[in-house]
């Protein structure tokens, strides 16, 4: 039995595969109308969402399958005060798989280590986004047919844009990807992604604050809105929040055949002009995320079927155990009081340990 967590959780060839099964189930629909009879996923989202929770119930439904759906922590046990651990081994009786969105980092990693069926990521926090990565990569591939030698820029928010730092790390394992990294210096990338994905895959990257100067190189543009929910500071929101709106006076010196995408939901970063642009995607997004969440059910359903042996996610890692603590408040350690503080080493020559839950820096390194 395994679970998605991050995008990382798949190979290259398993992301082929998923592709592939996605555009038979979008050739042929009927084929797999029944193909999960009798299953139930149970939908749980402490965080608000339109798209990507009712691109689960429909996939669900799609297959012929059932859905329980938590929405919002007011509505569960949570609110009470029940952990995530013990969430997960509830739901799971009665569930053959879950899905879950949860504002911690590193919440869905407890789910799966405890729940006793396959534990899709939703979002956690502004950690990872492994299912909207999936829709991202089927509509480039259907776009540019070629994950490879792609100029790719992310603009906007990319420090807590959970979905941009997952569509890095996938894109970062092809030859030729250039990424072009456009925001001010308050959301540049985390310092994770820079270093232990862009550099340690040696992919070439390029920051700017200007999207007017890069435009014109990119074959795929990923926008993201500013993130109000994930600021402390409400003035530094309003601050930022209008950095960067793509019009169409800004596409004017963008390549003809530009991608543009974006995980949405949208503000105002993109004028509503540009949607009737062939070059925008964003909608092809919303429907192919549907067909690579049934094409991702159908395999975890399959793999569960096929082995029911209860993964420990820390089995055979190198990791160090309650010698730091995570001080990063958006962490599930910093809520699951009997969660071991869990850090993995990055660098041991420079000791460089980084938290298990949420990627943050021991804080005394």
């Amino acid at each position: 039995m395994r679970n998605l967590i991050d995008i990382l959780d798949l190979t290259c060839e398993e992301l082929d595969e998923l592709i592939a099964l996605a555009e038979d189930i979008i050739k042929d629909p009927k084929k797999y109308a029944h193909a999960a009879d009798g299953k139930i996923l149970s939908a749980l989202f402490f965080e608000p969402s339109t798209r990507t929770r009712l691109s689960f119930e429909s996939a669900m439904h799609s297959l012929g399958g059932n859905v329980l759906s938590v929405t919002g922590a007011g509505s569960s046990s949570t609110a009470k005060g029940e952990s995530i651990a013990d969430t997960a081994k509830t739901v799971s009786l009665y569930s053959d798989i879950i899905a879950m969105r949860h504002p911690l980092e590193g919440s869905a990693f407890v789910a799966g280590n405890n729940a006793t069926v396959p534990v899709i990521n939703a979002g956690d926090g502004g950690h990872c986004h492994p299912t909207q990565t999936l829709a991202d990569l089927l509509t480039i591939s259907r776009e540019k047919g070629r994950f490879d030698n792609l100029t790719v820029g992310f603009c906007g928010d990319l420090k807590y844009g959970r979905t941009v730092h997952s569509l890095i790390s996938a894109l970062s394992r092809y030859s030729g990807v250039k990424f072009v990294l456009i925001s001010p210096a308050e959301l540049a990338i985390p310092k994770y992604v820079r270093y232990e994905i862009l550099e340690k895959s040696s992919a070439s990257f390029f920051e700017t604050t200007s999207l007017e100067e890069v435009i014109p190189t990119l074959d795929v543009l990923y926008m993201t809105r500013i993130q109000r929910e994930r600021f402390f500071d409400e003035a530094e929101y309003e601050r930022l929040k209008d950095s960067y709106v793509l019009t169409v006076e800004k596409l004017e010196n963008a390549k003809k055949d530009l991608s543009i995408l974006h995980p949405l939901p949208r503000v105002n970063e993109i004028s509503v002009k540009i949607d009737s642009d062939p070059r925008a995607c964003y909608f092809k997004q919303v429907e192919n995320g549907k067909y690579m969440r049934m094409a991702l059910i159908l395999k975890l359903l399959q793999d569960a079927e096929n082995d029911k042996t209860k993964k420990d996610e820390f089995a055979g890692k190198k990791l160090v155990v309650n010698k730091f603590r995570c001080d990063n408040p958006r962490c599930i350690s910093s809520t699951e009081q009997e969660l071991e503080h869990v850090f993995k080493p990055v660098d041991e020559e420079k000791q460089i340990y980084r938290c298990f839950y949420c990627e943050a820096k021991a804080k005394n390194n």
